[in-house]
């Protein structure tokens, strides 16, 4: 269990102490959404610091992965603002908000099957890579550069989850905690300020779990950014994440340390129901 001391902030949110001195990478305050008439996430607010690793729980269909497509510009908000390092993203496309630096990997794995391991996490890097459609085309001097830069980036970046031996390899033939491990790869490749993860440990074993809890610590002290995961796995939940909101039918229920919500009445009640009175 984390041993992170967090402490208040202005906009009510809690943040690591170390990131006090820091802006908030993630500020998000009121922010809703309401498809046809159906309020689907309700005045939610969440600070995470420049470092922090945070969470977001809740029962299936407590509006967590709607959280993500929000701030990730999959859908523009009904009602409030998302501020990220600093910048308000209102009216911001899906690429534009990752060039300001939040990233995301999804439930179900989303690679490019067929294309190799090392090609995947160069589409991660198309933001760094700058020269013209002509220089492409024919492959001009700036091309190859550009070309060689990138492939040592993508190696480094798979070095780091000691998957540099399967660079040739097709992505679709990687195991499955392989192709989890990619998929985090090639969103860190796009060079976030804010990674977030959506259910990463889906359909891993024990050990696999374990090792992306490592792993996602590693990503955190290596790049120096934050994390947001939404997790079913409640010891992966409270063994890593410094910061945890719970949501429930679209609204914070509750929001503190790992310590705090465990022992929150509200969250055992939306997770086990309502206690029967004798």
């Amino acid at each position: 269990m984390s041993n992170t001391k967090m402490v208040a902030v202005p906009s009510t949110g809690i943040i690591p102490e170390r990131d006090l001195n820091r802006r908030p990478v993630l500020e998000c305050s009121h922010l809703g959404i309401t498809f046809g008439g159906l309020v689907a996430v309700d005045d939610f607010n969440l600070t995470v610091g420049a470092t922090e690793i945070a969470g977001l729980i809740g029962p299936n269909g407590a509006g967590k992965t709607t959280v993500f497509n929000l701030l990730t510009k999959v859908y523009q908000p009904t009602t409030g603002t998302v501020i990220l390092d600093g910048m308000d993203t209102h009216g911001m496309s899906i690429v534009q908000a990752n060039k300001a630096g939040i990233a995301r990997t999804f439930q179900n794995i989303r690679l490019f099957d067929k294309l190799s391991v090392e090609d995947n996490v160069k589409i991660g890097l198309h933001n760094q890579l700058k020269y013209s459609t002509a220089s492409g085309i024919f492959r001009f001097p700036i091309y190859w550069k550009k070309e060689k830069e990138a492939h040592e980036r993508a190696m480094e970046l798979l070095d780091i989850f000691g998957m540099q031996d399967l660079a040739d390899h097709t992505a679709g033939s990687l195991p499955y905690g392989a192709q989890r491990r990619l998929e985090i790869v090639r969103a860190l490749a796009t060079n976030p300020k804010i990674l977030l993860l959506d259910e990463p440990a889906a359909g891993m074993n024990p050990s696999e779990t374990a090792e992306l809890m490592e792993n996602i610590r590693k990503i955190r002290d290596t790049f120096q950014i934050a994390i947001l995961l939404i997790e079913h796995d409640m010891n992966l939940v409270m063994g890593i994440c410094e910061g945890i909101a719970v949501l429930n039918f679209g609204k914070i229920i509750a929001k503190g340390t790992p310590e705090e919500i465990q022992a929150n009445p509200q969250v055992i009640e939306a997770y086990l129901g309502k206690k029967k009175e004798d």
